[in-house]
């Protein structure tokens, strides 16, 4: 099976060999939910394998579903030859990539798609991977070892827009802290988010792993986990799901679902083979080890990737949680919008 991976604007194709014996089953519960005709769609489907284009960013270790759909042969199983583009830009010009047609499908976080969506890109949710990805630490030293803690806090993100900042206003305003007026949100790179906390600048840090992982590794003890996205209320919610262009949904429904199909069962084999999983994608993550790879995954959720009416239940909830804080329209239905934007291949 031949696909060509993109980084740093160089090429690479390589050669792997699918072992049957690797293809695990499914569990049941997965199982049952791919059982519906739809589903049954495969290799078949066409005389030659359907070819599509997918972006996907390899340094969120989050998504090894998609290196595992292409490297354990599920893409090819159901009819696909894939081409992973790394793309590296932002959720806009991610979205427009798949809208244009410069790309067929991608991965992204719903926190951040949902806006642009809003916004009219002709692209459709298709699909989901897992929940988790982003976390709220605290500094001890500063005496942030609360949610409570926070009011009259900076909180230090890598980015004004990220799903991490856009997460935790809603989750501390359903604390009771304004996060507009009780907390401070200061920018900063990546990898000097820690260096922030240690000149006081910030007292707390949102973000994701691996980046916080690495840092409290180093740290040892000097920070505190305050929340994540699977806090609460949010611990079987989605976070990453999949995108596909609408022309692809509308005109070639045998490719997304089949699309669709094989991320659930990569996930799913993720879920299972964390070891073999781990194995995979280190490759592509010279920073963290097997070990520590087996370690992030236990924080994600690969057991929850919904599909059908639970996806776009779970879509209109986040878009009600994102209206209440001004990130989408206050006249934007979050009901109407999660019936637009998703489209059920599956079903």
């Amino acid at each position: 099976m031949k696909f060509r991976h993109t980084a740093n604007g160089s090429e690479v194709t390589t050669q792997h060999e699918v072992r049957p014996g690797r293809r695990k089953v499914l569990r049941a519960s997965a199982a049952a939910a791919l059982a519906a005709p739809a589903l049954l769609l495969g290799r078949r489907a066409w005389s030659q394998p359907r070819k599509l284009t997918f972006a996907w960013n390899q340094n969120s270790f989050c998504l090894t579903p998609i290196v595992a759909a292409q490297e354990r042969g599920f893409f090819e199983k159901n009819g696909l030859q894939v081409d992973l583009i790394n793309y590296s830009g932002s959720t806009d010009q991610l979205l427009e990539s798949i809208a244009t047609g410069k790309a067929d499908a991608a991965v992204g976080m719903i926190h951040r798609w949902l806006k642009p969506l809003e916004a009219g890109f002709d692209v459709k949710i298709i699909g989901s991977s897992h929940g988790g990805c982003v976390r709220l630490l605290g500094a001890k030293a500063a005496g942030v070892t609360s949610l409570a803690a926070l009011k009259g806090k900076t909180i230090g993100v890598s980015d004004l827009a990220a799903p991490g900042k856009h997460f935790f206003q809603i989750l501390l305003a359903k604390n009771g802290i304004d996060a507009e007026r009780d907390i401070t949100w200061r920018q900063y790179p990546a990898d000097l988010l820690g260096v922030a906390v240690d000149k006081g600048e910030i007292q707390a840090i949102a973000d994701g792993d691996p980046n916080l992982y690495l840092l409290e590794k180093r740290t040892k003890g000097a920070y505190v986990e305050l929340a994540t996205n699977l806090s609460g209320e949010y611990a079987r919610k989605v976070c990453c799901v999949i995108g596909a262009r609408g022309e692809l949904v509308r005109n070639d429904r045998a490719a997304a679902s089949a699309l669709a199909r094989s991320i659930v069962q990569a996930t799913e084999f993720v879920n299972e083979n964390p070891n073999e999983a781990a194995k995979i994608f280190a490759k592509y993550s010279p920073k963290i080890s097997p070990e520590d790879l087996r370690k992030l995954y236990a924080t994600l959720t690969y057991s929850h990737h919904p599909t059908g009416v639970d996806l776009r239940d779970e879509i209109a909830f986040f878009a009600d949680d994102f209206r209440r804080i001004g990130v989408l329209k206050k006249s934007t239905d979050p009901q109407k919008l999660a019936q637009h934007v998703y489209a059920n291949v599956l079903g």
